[in-house]
């Protein structure tokens, strides 16, 4: 019998994991890189096994390392989560010759699914409709666009859309790149793209004594650079063409699991269109990041069937029925409003106050939240930047979408931007309360309108007026314990005190007066200040029928000052009084987005470049972004060589235009 599981893995994963395990009464081990030492992961395992290094490829994505720790702690199992070597049949091989229980499929399952290219032929030949797969060396101008994909991965690493002969062979090397750093294969291939398609996926279940579960279908449509952002249960395209489809859905994934003598769990992926045609995509041999919505509608704790699956026992002959609804998004660190710019360094505060449970099966409306994360934390460039999985359930759609939007509005999350905002969006957005969300959701409605502030101009200047009356109480909390004049005391008449914050591209004056009657504050006649402590500020809001109460928390973090309420969450930065000549940077330069390391210069200094065009690459994150020229001009500086590692605000290069040439 499974007495003690190892999880491969880390972050929200391996907590998740680690919560079913306890509550089977098994005891945990976990792994952990330098970066992750403190990671909440770590401190929830009974014991835990260092793995020396940071990088993916140096800690766990190395399979020996990871069977000596079970060997080492004495876990008999190890699961392997998703990513990293949970599809890795060398792996698996390896954990089944080292005597260790595997969370898994076979090995030869995992072989025959390992390849995109070969799992297509194997689905062919049973019966499953699919894409057929064109050779990248091969594609023509009538077979455009395509999309590049990885055969050995997922998760949008090593995928290109290509619309363009000319690009095809640099989006084939760069897909290779990310592949091979991935995955450890850059082996890729094409297939044809299709621009406005649906993800739908079944959850298939399989145990070692032939039967086979079709456990509801997902669908995951809305994604960004091919890696989903929501995720739900049941599908709305499945739910409008009606239970023929649900049907075929069902028995294609049925014949997929079948036919490689498939056993635990596993996801099988279509992309189908409004019609419900539908061709096969890839099966993922392992736990999918999305399993939570299916574990709400159908009541079941996925992570305990792949557990007893692994154990030899068999299933019931027929799954749950299905009820409800649940949605599920992913909570990333990231800029969605600036390329989807992934950011990293400390999340001062993450929380979700009013969710139900975490890594918890829902039976009742509520939130579910599944994180990695926890206050003061840090985001490093290594990993995935996937912050949380949060998740509702409902007994309808539009339940499940107004509770988590709620939720997601609500929630405090300080110290690194985040896709949050555009998340609650999308959940309110009437195309997706219509069941209209097709992979060109954010083409269609607009990135930049989606990717907005949830807070308005107003709702900031009222946050500016907040933050400014919390440093005020500060202030004389601060001035009573420290001097012996009260705070406030003047040997010269009253005048104004003014405070200064940025919220985005827009710069907010707070200039107020403290009098016997209260606080005046200007540019708002009828605001009175009802109580303001350093934490939390009350104000009365002049309304179209009266004064409104409203309440305001606040937070500080060196100069940024963090303002949550029920109009919206609002991020402010303080600006200082002078300004340190040190903080200048020349114009024209392009600063790094983030840390990461340059692998690829594409101009030297001297070089006219234009508007748009490709200065050098960054890798961060287990992705490439490009650091192109701002404007057309001359390449003046280039401060960085391939190989470089770079912190965020590095000066990479300076490109001259005539505007700046004028100035200067």
């Amino acid at each position: 019998m499974i007495t003690h599981v190892l999880v491969a893995n880390r972050g929200e994963i391996a907590r998740r994991v680690f919560a079913t395990a306890r509550r089977m009464g098994l005891s945990t081990t976990a792994v952990f890189s330098d970066t992750d030492a403190s990671a909440p992961h770590v401190a929830e395992a009974d014991v835990a096994v260092r793995l020396p290094g940071d990088t993916p490829g140096e800690t766990y994505l190395r399979a020996e390392r990871l069977v000596q720790a079970a060997r080492s702690t004495g876990a008999d199992t190890i699961h392997p989560g998703y990513g990293f070597l949970s599809e890795n049949a060398a792996f698996a091989q390896a954990v089944s010759d080292a005597g260790l229980r595997w969370v898994g499929p076979p090995v030869q399952a995992i072989e025959s699914m390992g390849s995109k290219v070969e799992a297509k032929k194997l689905m062919s030949d049973a019966g499953v409709p699919v894409l057929p797969e064109l050779d990248p060396e091969s594609v023509t101008e009538s077979d455009l666009p395509v999309l590049v994909k990885a055969s050995a991965g997922g998760g949008g690493r090593g995928m290109r859309v290509v619309r363009t002969l000319a690009e095809l062979p640099e989006q084939l090397d760069a897909a290779r790149r990310e592949a091979e750093s991935a995955f450890g294969d850059p082996t890729v291939f094409c297939e044809r793209y299709l621009e406005t398609g649906r993800h739908i996926e079944v959850q298939v279940l399989a145990d070692a004594h032939g039967t086979v579960w079709a456990l509801g279908e997902r669908e995951c449509s809305i994604q960004r650079r091919h890696q989903k952002v929501v995720e739900e249960a049941p599908s709305p395209l499945v739910e409008r063409i009606g239970p023929q489809m649900r049907e075929r859905l069902f028995e294609s994934a049925r014949l997929a699991a079948s036919a490689i003598g498939y056993e635990g769990a596993g996801t099988v992926e279509f992309l189908a269109d409004e019609r419900g045609e539908f061709f096969f995509l890839e099966m993922n041999t392992r736990l999918q990041v999305e399993h939570p919505v299916t574990e709400n509608t159908t009541g079941v704790d996925l992570v305990r069937l792949q557990l007893q699956i692994a154990d030899g026992h068999a299933l019931p002959t027929e799954p749950p029925a299905s009820r409800g609804h649940s949605i599920e998004v992913r909570l990333y660190a990231e800029d969605p409003a600036h390329d989807w710019r992934p950011q990293s360094g400390t999340m001062e505060r993450i929380e979700f106050g009013d969710t139900a449970a975490e890594f918890t099966v829902l039976s009742t409306p509520g939130v579910r939240l599944d994180s990695g994360f926890a206050d003061g934390d840090a985001v490093s460039i290594h990993y995935d930047p996937m912050l949380a999985k949060v998740i509702s359930f409902g007994e309808s759609r539009e339940e499940a979408a107004r509770l988590l939007a709620a939720s997601l509005a609500r929630a405090e999350i300080h110290g690194l931007v985040t896709n949050r905002d555009l998340l609650v969006r999308i959940l309110r957005h009437p195309a997706f309360l219509a069941g209209d969300t097709d992979t060109a959701f954010f083409d269609r409605h607009g990135l930049p309108a989606l990717s907005r502030p949830l807070a308005t101009d107003d709702t900031a200047d009222l946050a500016a007026v907040a933050a400014a009356m919390a440093a005020a109480a500060e202030n004389r909390l601060t001035a009573r314990a420290n001097a012996r004049i009260p705070s406030g005391w003047r040997n010269l008449p009253s005048v104004p005190q003014t405070k200064t914050y940025t919220c985005g591209d827009r710069e907010i004056e707070v200039s107020y007066l403290a009098k016997r009657t209260g606080v005046e504050v200007a540019d708002h006649p009828g605001l009175a200040l009802v109580e303001a402590t350093p934490t939390r500020v009350v104000l009365d809001v002049p309304g179209e029928h009266g004064p409104v109460r409203r309440s305001f928390d606040i937070a500080r973090y060196d100069d940024r000052v963090h303002v949550d309420s029920p109009l919206g969450p609002v991020a402010l930065a303080r600006v200082p009084r002078f300004t340190d000549p040190a903080d200048l940077v020349t114009e024209g330069s392009l600063l790094a987005p983030m840390p990461g390391k340059v692998i690829r210069l594409a101009a030297t200094v001297g070089d006219r470049v234009t508007a748009g065009q490709p200065i050098l690459w960054l890798e961060a994150m287990k992705m490439e972004h490009t650091i192109a020229a701002p404007a057309d001009g001359v390449l003046s500086e280039l401060d960085v060589v391939a190989g470089q590692q770079v912190e965020v605000g590095t000066v990479l290069a300076v490109v001259d235009t005539p505007d700046t040439e004028e100035n200067a």
